[in-house]
């Protein structure tokens, strides 16, 4: 079993956040809402190279958190918890605080 995975190219290997909703009572509720479709970065490629070889780096980090499209990345189940595979493009921003 591999003890770590580490994404080829410009991809991103990133666990999504689970905000659980509570009342002020401490009572959990469904989700209602729309939530922001955010993650933590695990894990990044080296980069893909350019028309002349040139190594062209992800700009993500490992730790930041970032913004996911509603739909897309490859699912990936490692030591009973899934993960999600993004490229680098199809990731729409970070999230600050």
């Amino acid at each position: 079993m591999a003890k770590r995975l580490i994404p080829s190219l410009n991809r991103v290997l990133v666990e999504k956040l689970v905000q659980a909703k509570k009342s002020p009572a401490g009572i959990l509720l469904p989700e209602t809402t729309k939530q922001l479709n955010s993650a933590k970065v695990i894990a990044v490629g080296p980069g893909e190279r350019d028309r002349d070889g040139k190594l062209i780096p992800v700009s993500l980090k490992e730790g930041e958190t970032v913004l996911l499209p509603e739909y897309g990345g490859t699912e990936v189940k490692l030591a009973e918890k899934e993960y999600l595979i993004f490229r680098e493009n199809d990731i729409l921003g970070k999230l600050e605080e």
